[in-house]
């Protein structure tokens, strides 16, 4: 069995060729059970258990079996810890024999910000240039490189609360040769930007549907309880809103927190990442529409890209 760490990741994975991945993952047949979800008490903050499994259909030509184990710490920030950690066990979908552990704090960033791309190519205007980045923890790079790998943008800005952590973000990427700027200004940066990404922790909306032009698209990461938010009901009234799964619709975030507080019906989610895969819903459309994206995640994604890892490994 092989222990799979950022560097072995970083390796075998590239946008878009995991946002490809993740396509074609979405229009096949793997079977995703429900995840499970547990709250874990400790004194003075909240923290998440989720166990997320998932495997290949049966007549697929190498079937895998995988499992994300997942932490998520909200007070690590002040211990200069990621919130999110985790490890994936990737096992031979045939005979059960497990075959590795990935770091699985990596493999989420790169499975979440290639969800995010997969959409983005799908319902964002082809001609999209700015990009608003709303968050400056370890996602925001990755949502901006796969933005930037389906998208042709030349403006990129990223926002965070400590203006800081959003300097630092826009020099790393900077310097990597992706020039990205940092601001202060929300509001009149999201009124001009073609694309918004939000990746935060947010309790309360960061972004409002008022400040959306006529054909932005809106990417919203970060929530996934009935306790975090980053965009209001009008963003979702005004919106054509696609979901990465039907658990963005009951389980937590803007989508379900709209339909919850009576805001929103479910009725009006346009349709899921997979619909929009196998062409049941249609992608841009012209006129100025504004779309919106919600994401909380799926087993699917983490196997498809434990596969990729595990395909495109190097030879020890």
């Amino acid at each position: 069995m092989r222990l799979f760490g950022q560097a072995e990741i970083d390796a075998a994975l590239s946008f878009p060729g995991l946002i490809d991945t993740l396509a074609e993952a979405f229009r096949g047949e793997a079977v995703v059970p429900p995840r499970a979800h547990h709250r874990i008490e400790r004194p003075g903050e909240e923290a998440v258990l989720l166990i997320m499994p998932a495997w290949s259909a049966a007549e697929a030509a190498h079937p895998y079996i995988g499992t994300k184990i997942v932490s998520v710490f909200f007070a690590n920030g002040t211990r200069n810890l990621p919130g999110v950690m985790g490890a994936y066990l990737l096992m031979d979908g045939r005979t059960g024999e497990p075959l590795a552990v990935m770091d699985g704090t990596r493999l989420t960033l790169w499975r979440t910000a290639a969800a995010s791309a997969l959409a983005s190519r799908h319902l964002a205007n082809p001609a999209a240039s700015k990009m608003l980045m709303v968050g400056a923890g370890g996602l925001a790079p990755f949502l901006i490189k796969a933005h930037r790998s389906v998208r042709p943008l030349t403006d990129i800005a990223i926002w965070a609360r400590r203006p800081e952590a959003a300097e630092a973000v826009a020099a790393q990427l900077t310097a990597e040769g992706i020039a990205v700027r940092a601001v202060t200004d929300l509001e009149g940066e999201a009124r001009t930007s073609d694309i918004i990404s939000c990746a935060t922790n947010a309790t309360e909306p960061l972004i409002h549907g008022r400040w959306l032009k006529r054909d932005a698209h809106l990417d919203l990461v970060g929530a996934f309880t009935m306790q975090m938010r980053e965009a209001d009901a009008e963003a979702l009234h005004r919106a054509r809103v696609i979901v990465d799964s039907e658990k963005a619709i009951d389980e937590g975030g803007d989508v379900a927190i709209g339909i919850d507080e009576g805001d929103y019906a479910a009725e009006r989610v346009a349709g899921t990442l997979t619909d929009i895969c196998h062409g049941r819903v249609p992608g841009h459309a012209e006129g100025g529409e504004i779309t919106l994206f919600k994401s909380v995640g799926m087993s699917l994604e983490d196997l498809a890209a434990a596969i990729a890892v595990w395909e495109n490994r190097t030879p020890l």
